[in-house]
């Protein structure tokens, strides 16, 4: 076994050059250092005991949606499994988003009839496998937080009015919130639909 001090700087730097071809970020390199665990498991990729393969994300779009205490859905646009991968997901903005207005969640809840919009069972399983996210989902190209929104799935709140939840980067942690069909939404509320 070799000692850490026949590690020299040279071969360090070769490896964050490799690292940064493929896409790796400081952080990355620092997480992989500090984890034992997984050094161990790509020196078993080295020498051969063991393999990589990428994660699967399948989720059921048929299945019953997570409810919030005290609403019910009202709507719940099924899609079956779905083997999520983000760069088949868009952004979907209506023309009035993208020229810097609005538009009534009503009226965009319209033009997203013959979307395949993603719906809550999308939004639950990335907030439980938040890896899958990619970072550039966290801000639009003007730097705003994004608020992503599943049309899938229409909520009635328990005082009647119809909601639809979003998923948001607050700065440390992805979280969903949800808004009322009747306010406005902007260029930073993207709809979340495959692409086609």
């Amino acid at each position: 076994m070799a000692n850490s001090s026949e590690f020299g700087v040279g071969l360090m730097h070769e490896i964050a050059i490799t690292a940064s071809k493929v896409g790796y970020e400081p952080k990355d390199i620092a997480n992989l250092s500090k984890d034992e665990n997984l050094m161990k498991l790509v020196y078993g990729v080295l020498k051969g005991t063991h393999e990589i393969k990428a994660v699967e994300h399948a989720i059921d779009c048929d299945s019953d949606p997570f409810i919030p205490s005290g609403w019910k859905v009202e709507e719940h646009q099924k899609g079956g499994i779905i083997k999520f991968d983000a760069s088949k997901v868009s952004f979907y903005l209506s023309k009035k988003q993208k020229s810097g207005s609005s538009i009534e969640g009503n009226k965009l809840r319209e033009e997203l009839k013959n979307k395949k919009v993603l719906n809550a069972n999308v939004l639950d399983y990335l907030l439980a496998n938040p890896k899958a996210i990619p970072d550039e989902w966290k801000k639009d190209e003007n730097g705003n937080t994004r608020y992503i929104f599943f049309w899938g799935t229409i909520y009635r709140v328990s005082v009647g009015d119809l909601y639809v939840r979003f998923l948001s980067w607050d700065g440390g942690e992805w979280d969903w919130g949800s808004f009322w069909l009747g306010g406005d939404f902007v260029s930073y509320n993207p709809s979340a639909v495959l692409a086609s």
